[in-house]
């Protein structure tokens, strides 16, 4: 199924454990880890679909920097690795309640426009997307379990209108 034309907002992680996730992308699909690096998606697929493709940088900055400049990074506890269902993407889940779903909530209640949503919102930070995995590469994904808690320090929004090209709108970093 094709992307539509809109703009994503990505949670990106930062720190020490962020850093270990993106090798293990690197090493399991090297196509994700080049094309951004670990976030949660807050807007595009799940819970929110993309925001219309049409909004100016001005327009997301007017509605957004007051939502990142009253939002504490969120510290996240990622679960063990397993597979997105009804796919083969392997993804680390995170929990839908607390500082995340407040996060996601407010955005989504900005005043942007957000196209419908193919699933419910369902935080995680997708390990292999784009690689297709042998039984024992699946195996050893699978197996992976980050037992750190990993911070979310920013809301990055990209224009995409193919699911392999994106281009930096904004980037806004929470600070409370």
């Amino acid at each position: 199924m094709a992307t539509p034309a809109g703009i994503f907002i990505l949670g990106e992680l930062s720190g020490p454990v962020a850093d270990e996730i993106q090798a293990i992308a690197e090493r399991f699909d090297p196509k994700l880890a080049r094309a951004h690096r670990p976030h949660i998606t807050l807007a595009g697929s799940s819970g929110l679909g993309p925001m219309a493709a049409d909004t100016s940088v001005e327009e997301m900055r007017k509605r957004l920097e007051p939502i990142t400049s009253s939002t504490a990074p969120v510290e996240l506890v990622l679960g063990r690795a397993e597979r997105f269902p009804a796919t083969e993407i392997v993804v680390l889940p995170v929990s839908p309640r607390g500082p995340i779903r407040e996060l996601h909530d407010r955005i989504g209640a900005s005043g942007l426009h957000f196209a419908r949503p193919r699933f419910a919102f369902s935080p995680h930070v997708t390990l292999n997307l784009y690689k297709t995995l042998t039984r024992e590469a699946l195996d050893s994904l699978l197996a992976v379990q980050i037992k750190e808690p990993v911070m979310l320090d920013r809301i990055r929004m990209y224009y995409t209108s193919d699911p392999n090209i994106s281009r930096l709108m904004l980037d806004l970093r929470l600070e409370v």
